[in-house]
């Protein structure tokens, strides 16, 4: 019989990383909605896909975009 084991760890950040992580996780999903809507145009418009390349090649322009 298989047995899966797990481990809880407590996370209390302080006010100042709290802030922190916000901001990244905002950013994280403002860069994955943005991939996910480049893929999605691509594919309706010119049934197209766009690899990870061209999509990771396209961050640094992304960051000069949003401040």
């Amino acid at each position: 019989m298989a047995f899966a084991a797990g481990y809880r760890y407590r996370f209390d950040p302080t006010p100042e990383q709290a802030n922190l992580l916000r901001r990244t996780f905002g950013c994280v999903r403002a860069v994955y909605n943005r991939a996910l809507y480049e893929r999605e145009t691509a594919w309706r418009e010119r049934s197209e896909r766009i690899p990870f390349k061209v999509i990771s090649r396209s961050l640094p322009v992304w960051k000069t975009e949003w401040p």
